[in-house]
């Protein structure tokens, strides 16, 4: 069977699935999750064995320590995978959820009320998890997914897959809820984006390239987000502690996801902070690469060129610059921001208002970790990932973020004159 067939197999069986998961109820959904949940665990030696395939295809084909970070399953990742997916079942039900009524001068009463999108396809990389966090997503707002990974997850997201859609029909989902496309094939993705009959939105999530691919050529709505490159700004009035702790955990304790800080911008009056900054994470060994105001301030960091502060990293390395006022570091952060997450680290209220209001991103940050921009983290459950767009949803994509609305009419005769 050819790679594109084997595509719309999947997305036809999406949609007769879809059908059916738009009427079943809130609780049994959640059932259905909470049996997802219990499969992943039993199953956790199944899908760590195809998980360790992957791992040892990634050391041998030279993936980056962080890229086999994103891939690893360890035991604790397993009880996350499935912690999520019982969380996801205890939020809200966005499903049926009344937006707004009214009823006009005619007497028709009118509910603009959340439906289900449909068939989400959703493109992904290496993160295994994000399998789990689809699917899960999906069922509780009321969607079927058919799921496209990289090739360095194939063995793990097959497995999990194979789980969740077992549970998932065991506890009365119709088939096609989880389709998970069983080959690797770049044709793949260009055979899901030419599917509108099929699938009504696309999530890619993963590198630049892939974005732009998917976009260039979809057929179909896509949600996307291009590249993480997130940036800090520490003001000459931020406590040094606290910026050394926020900066640390934003670029150190998980390097290779999109929320990760990238760009640090510090006050020409904060030198001793950035000091003391970059200290602790080269300690943590982090490569700093900084302008040349910021050469010399300290030592034992390399130059920074221009491309520098437009590359998404997704390892341990950091740009930083040196600015002179928070009016340049707000064009900085407009010139290389990618709409993702931006945070500004002072002590002084005037200043961190302004930067909220100000920076145009998804999400803003004062005092706190960029880290912390995640559906888990926000309180809606796992997430899709987290949308740059200024349509339809912005920010972490949860259940919520999943449903579309539709326009329910009551009467008692009325007609148009």
């Amino acid at each position: 069977m050819s790679v594109e067939d084997q595509v719309t197999d999947a997305a036809r069986a999406a949609r007769q699935a879809s059908r059916t998961l738009g009427s079943i109820g809130a609780e049994q959904r959640a059932g259905a999750l909470l049996a997802m949940a219990q499969a992943i665990r039993d199953n956790a030696r199944r899908i760590q064995n195809a998980n360790a395939e992957d791992m040892a295809a990634g050391e041998d084909s030279g993936l980056s320590a962080a890229m086999l970070d994103r891939l690893l399953l360890t035991d604790e990742r397993i009880e996350d995978i499935a912690a999520a997916l019982e969380e996801i079942a205890e939020l809200p039900d966005p499903v049926g959820e009344v937006l707004a009524e009214w009823t006009i001068d005619s007497g028709l009463h009118i509910q603009r009320v959340a439906v289900p999108i449909g068939v989400i396809g959703i493109i992904y990389e290496s993160r295994p998890n994000v399998t789990a966090d689809a699917a899960g997503l999906c069922v509780k707002s009321g969607n079927a997914c058919v799921l496209r990974g990289g090739s360095e997850a194939i063995n793990s997201n097959l497995a999990l897959a194979g789980v969740l859609q077992e549970a998932a029909e065991a506890a009365g989902l119709p088939p096609g809820t989880v389709s998970m496309i069983p080959v690797t094939d770049r044709e793949a993705v260009g055979a899901m984006c030419r599917l509108p009959e099929y699938i009504d939105l696309i999530v890619p999530r993963g590198g630049e390239g892939l974005i732009r691919a998917v976009t260039e050529n979809a057929q179909v709505p896509v949600l996307k987000h291009y590249r993480g490159m997130t940036q800090i700004y520490v003001d000459e009035h931020a406590d040094p502690e606290l910026a050394v702790k926020l900066v640390h955990n934003s670029k150190v304790q998980r390097p290779g996801v999109c929320n990760a800080v990238e760009n640090l911008y510090v006050h020409r009056n904060a030198a001793e902070v950035l000091r003391a900054i970059v200290a602790d994470l080269q300690e943590a060994g982090v490569e700093i690469r900084g302008c040349p105001r910021t050469m010399e301030m300290v030592e034992g960091i390399e130059p920074a060129t221009d491309e520098d502060f437009d590359t998404e990293y997704l390892d341990l390395v950091l740009s930083v610059m040196i600015v002179d006022s928070l009016d340049e570091a707000l064009e900085e952060i407009a010139e290389h921001t990618s709409g993702l997450t931006e945070a500004v680290i002072t002590e002084d209220e005037e200043v961190a208002e302004r930067f909220l209001r100000e920076v145009d991103s998804a999400a803003v940050y004062h005092n706190a970790s960029t880290r912390l921009t995640d559906g888990g983290v926000f309180g809606l459950g796992a997430e899709i990932g987290v949308s740059t767009d200024k349509i339809h949803a912005r920010g972490p994509v949860g259940a919520a973020q999943l449903t579309i609305f539709k326009y329910v009419c009551r009467g008692d005769g009325q007609i148009r004159t």
